[in-house]
């Protein structure tokens, strides 16, 4: 739950899925601060509620008609304030089903895209003067970033910063092309002025988020052109800024001077989410991912030479259409062969208005069902032992709250591991030197090395 600062009334906004959404949650918080909304932990009591949707998961639409579903008692209630309750969708499924959700549920007052937030309060301004919803999923000429106010919420120890949006790559099984529109990259200046804010207001670690991410040439400072390389060089310069991540990157845009980066920036971590969908060739080119699994090995041997320590995040999909299980056993032994800390993995399932939606020889659900349960096998061990291989290292963490217990806190480790060890809340912020001592069932137990 994301909201704004302002007293008066009060603010629920529920977000699902990426980073992305997480990003656009707050800076929605934010443009709608003037009007006088304030944070509420739940609905119940809240004047205006957003649901910042997301049509990656499968069944995502459905999930949202059942929220609002709920929500549709909470609407037709007066709250305290007497006024008239609001209730938004924005987000992904708000731009790919705008019309679809004002039909299938008419008591919700605003639809927005993912590009259209900054117009808000105009949105809000429309919704109590007039009988039905009100529907905003253009793709806007201007840029929202050039419309958004300073960012002024206290982002916490890490913050999201988004640098790029939009995906030229078209996958066939994907709905951002159509859902946040064609690749924008934010100019450079814009982006630094962002990041030295959000260090101002304590953030120690910064997330540079994107659909393509490396696929960023912003406009410089200068006038040229920077990729992301040179802009993570840019970023590392803030004073009392620790870290720098970004996500989510594809393999083709990983070009010389992002390794270079790995190289060389000390503050960037050496964890790569780079994702590979498939091990089998056949599948990539249907997949329409343009890189082959040689190029994806040869991408991470580049990576690995000049960062020894980086470790990987993917994403996998199993029984996209025409699948077999030779080219399931490519993937297999993709896996095997470059190892990964960590992944994502899901079953196939069809987009509406996706190529692969309407591909032949669709794989059975069970037949996904059983080879998600053998990938994710494998990749949990290598989790596991990813995770083993660190008990007895020294590793720096950033120390971002409190812990369940007296006393302990929790951060992160470069690798994203969350390690919880005892230090005074003073140490919030801060980056210790924490030794490595057991594994938990979803965290590490610690040390700080004196």
């Amino acid at each position: 739950m994301i909201a704004s600062r302002a007293s008066g009334k009060k603010l629920h906004i529920k977000t699902y899925g990426c980073q992305m959404n997480v990003y656009d949650s707050a800076r929605m918080a934010e443009v709608l601060a003037p009007l006088g909304y304030a944070p509420s932990d739940s609905a119940e009591d809240a004047d205006m509620v957003i649901l910042n949707t997301c049509h990656i998961r499968e069944k995502a639409a459905e999930k949202v008609y059942s929220e609002l579903g709920r929500l549709k008692r909470w609407h037709g209630a007066k709250p305290a304030s007497g006024e008239r309750r609001i209730l938004a969708v924005a987000g992904c499924v708000a731009q790919a089903e705008g019309a679809e959700i004002l039909a299938r549920a008419p008591y919700v007052d605003i639809v927005l895209g993912p590009q259209t937030y900054h117009r808000l309060p105009e949105m809000v301004a429309k919704a109590t003067r007039q009988a039905g919803g009100v529907l905003d999923t253009d793709f806007p000429v201007e840029p929202k970033f050039d419309y958004l106010p300073t960012v002024s919420t206290a982002p916490g120890v890490g913050a999201f910063l988004s640098v790029q949006e939009g995906c030229d790559k078209f996958c066939t099984f994907c709905v951002v092309p159509y859902t946040r529109g064609a690749e924008y990259s934010r100019p450079a200046a814009a982006i630094l002025a962002e990041a030295r804010r959000l260090n101002e207001l304590g953030a120690r670690e910064i997330t540079l988020l994107g659909q393509n991410v490396n696929a960023y040439r912003g406009v410089a400072p200068d006038g040229g052109a920077w990729g992301l390389g040179e802009l993570i060089r840019a970023v590392a310069a803030l004073p009392g800024l620790a870290r720098i991540r970004y996500t989510t990157s594809h393999p083709c845009d990983v070009d010389d001077d992002l390794i270079a980066a790995h190289r060389d920036v000390p503050m960037l971590m050496p964890f790569l989410h780079l994702p590979v969908q498939s091990g089998s060739d056949r599948v990539l080119e249907a997949m329409n991912r343009r890189h082959t699994s040689h190029d994806y090995r040869r991408t991470v041997e580049r990576l690995r030479a000049a960062r020894p320590d980086l470790a990987l995040s993917s994403d996998f999909i199993v029984g996209f259409p025409g699948e077999s299980e030779a080219d399931f056993a490519a993937t297999l032994a993709l896996v095997r062969e470059i190892g990964f800390a960590q992944a994502f993995s899901f079953k196939y399932s069809p987009r509406p208005g996706t190529p692969a939606a309407a591909m032949p020889r669709q794989v059975p659900d069970a037949v996904k069902a059983e080879r998600l349960a053998e990938l994710q096998a494998l990749l949990r061990e290598q989790q596991r032992d990813f995770n083993a291989a660190c008990i007895g290292r020294e590793l720096p963490v950033l120390f971002e709250r409190q812990g369940r217990h007296d006393g302990q806190l929790v951060g992160r480790s470069p690798y994203l591991q969350a390690v919880h060890a005892e230090a005074p809340a003073a140490a919030i912020g801060t980056v210790a030197k924490v030794r490595l001592t057991a594994l938990g069932a979803n965290s590490i137990a610690g040390e700080v090395v004196a």
